[in-house]
């Protein structure tokens, strides 16, 4: 854990490159992006820092659903309900100093069912500022239930970030190229990346 702390806060010397934004979006529904050294992320370091995360959060009416640990390559996903991107930073400072490098405000799917012993991915499409709307997200994601199962694909949920043009895809796979395939078969829409996470909440 103390290697974590160190790496945020080396990471925190550039803050004019932390993306906090004002709450100006409809939605109370937020996915912070933690960017840290690859490979020196544990799942278990953030499990730590979320159970710190968990015991602070009602001072700031925050209230963390679930995280996804990439450790591959550094990143940690976290899904919280909020009254604003301040009440998330300030929650992540107070309860260990870990600041995100990005807080978006997003809107969700009606989640599906989790499979036991499958391995969790998340994929990301980047569709341009302004150019995606969660209601046609939602139908390109029936398209994906509808084809899931010629691929052994079982996709979870999806947010979107309307302003960004961001969609962020969980499902569980036996490998990244399997949910590939599902995607350009349903709709085509091809993600920029598809990783496999740890899952915690």
């Amino acid at each position: 854990m103390k290697q974590l702390i160190i790496a945020a806060l080396l990471a925190g010397s550039c803050s004019q490159h932390i993306q906090a934004q004002s709450n100006t979006a409809a939605s109370d529904l937020y996915l912070d992006i933690h960017r840290l050294p690859a490979g020196q992320v544990k799942a278990a370091d953030v499990a730590a820092a979320h159970q710190k995360d968990l015991a602070v959060q009602n001072k700031y009416q925050v209230r963390f659903i679930k995280y996804w640990v990439d450790e591959k390559q550094g990143l940690v996903y976290c899904l919280s309900s909020a009254p604003d991107t301040a009440a998330i930073r300030q929650t992540h400072q107070e309860a260990h100093g870990l600041l995100p490098a990005e807080i978006m405000p997003v809107k969700d799917g009606k989640a599906g069912k989790e499979k036991a012993g499958k391995t969790y991915f998340l994929d990301i499409h980047e569709l341009g500022a302004g150019n995606v709307k969660a209601s046609d997200v939602a139908a390109a994601h029936e398209k994906d239930l509808q084809v899931q199962q010629q691929f052994g694909v079982n996709f979870i949920n999806y947010w979107v970030d309307e302003q960004r043009g961001m969609v962020l895809c969980l499902s569980q796979a036996t490998e990244a190229g399997d949910v590939v395939k599902t995607h350009k078969k349903a709709h085509g829409l091809i993600p920029v990346s598809v990783t496999p996470v740890k899952q915690g909440q």
